[in-house]
């Protein structure tokens, strides 16, 4: 059984249909700003991209040259992979109705390349709650073909709560969770981290530690007071980057002290139905300069974050730029 509360479940399909602009719109930050004074001489840049899925399409995406510039100039890519990667889908009725995801390695490997994001420059979540969508099989499928694709992943259970990924020369943190199952809990357990607690997180070494949750209801453009209470205790452990997903809607972005939360980055492929209503074809590329010099390392110098439109175009997507 999946872990959503009844409200949730019912609020669904209404709020797929109409995304809402309810809640708190108070305190949030700019979509770019420069936070050190004083330029550094030498910054590694990630780009933050939402989830990534095919069921909106059956073909790569048609991509505007300026979005893979974007992408291309950045020294990593972090996205969120909210299909399992499978041949056959088990699931085979819930994967026609789009209620269950699944996207090939042909697929996958196409559409990255028609964006423009280098392989061995991405990283990919698998902590979130379509993950087990195929069953243990696909899942077990999922990070073998991520694998032969030399594509890293985060939010494995068994790599622990924080993945190091050397950028440039700083060495990132990444620790993805998901609040959010599909499955039942027994599934979950083992395999994708669930762990939301910072105490807990490995530090040593790191310059920058970045959350990449799977948080927040689907379908609303301003966080739940849950999320934000929870992103304040990220912050407060010392976590300097937090990049989310799961709401298939672009979300603010909020300044907690020195930490920067995105709390919504939207959909970067096809990862709802193929008609899907406005805003919900809105997403957003969150690009994130970081110090490397000696006194600021690891310190963010500054962020902006690009929305983009996914239009239909025949059996695939057009990405362009806002």
């Amino acid at each position: 059984m999946s872990n959503y509360p009844l409200s949730y479940k019912l609020s669904w399909l209404p709020r797929f249909l109409k995304p809402s602009l309810a809640g708190d719109a108070q305190d949030f930050s700019p979509t770019a700003e420069t936070l050190i004074d004083s330029a550094p001489r030498q910054t590694v840049r990630l780009a933050f991209v939402g989830d990534i899925s095919a069921v909106a399409n059956r073909g790569a995406p048609d991509c505007d040259p300026a979005i893979k510039a974007l992408l291309g100039a950045a020294d990593l890519v972090i996205g969120n992979c909210e299909s399992p990667v499978v041949d056959r889908p088990s699931a085979a009725l819930g994967t026609r109705l789009g209620t269950h995801h699944a996207m090939s390695e042909l697929f996958l490997a196409e559409a990255l390349a028609a964006v423009g994001i280098a392989r061995e420059k991405l990283v990919l979540s698998l902590a979130n709650n379509h993950v087990l969508d195929q069953g243990i099989a696909g899942f077990d499928e999922t990070i073998a073909a991520l694998l032969r694709l030399g594509i890293r992943t985060i939010g494995l259970a068994a790599d622990g709560p924080v993945v190091p990924v050397q950028v440039g020369s700083l060495n990132v943190g990444f620790a993805a969770f998901t609040l959010w199952r599909n499955a039942d809990e027994k599934l979950f357990a083992g395999r994708v981290s669930m762990d939301s607690d910072p105490a807990g997180w490995p530090r040593a070494g790191l310059d920058l530690l970045c959350a990449v949750p799977h948080w927040d209801w689907e379908f609303r453009h301003f966080p739940r007071a849950e999320t934000r209470v929870l992103a304040r205790r990220l912050a407060g452990q010392g976590v300097g980057l937090i990049a989310g997903h799961h709401a298939h809607v672009v979300q603010p972005v909020e300044r907690i002290h020195k930490t920067v939360v995105a709390y919504g980055l939207g959909d970067f492929l096809g990862t709802a139905f193929a008609r899907q209503p406005w805003p919900g074809r809105i997403g957003s590329i969150l690009l994130v300069d970081v110090s490397a010099d000696a006194g600021t390392r690891g310190t963010i110098a500054s962020y902006r974050l690009h929305p983009f439109m996914r239009l239909r175009a025949g059996d695939r997507e057009r990405l362009v730029v806002v």
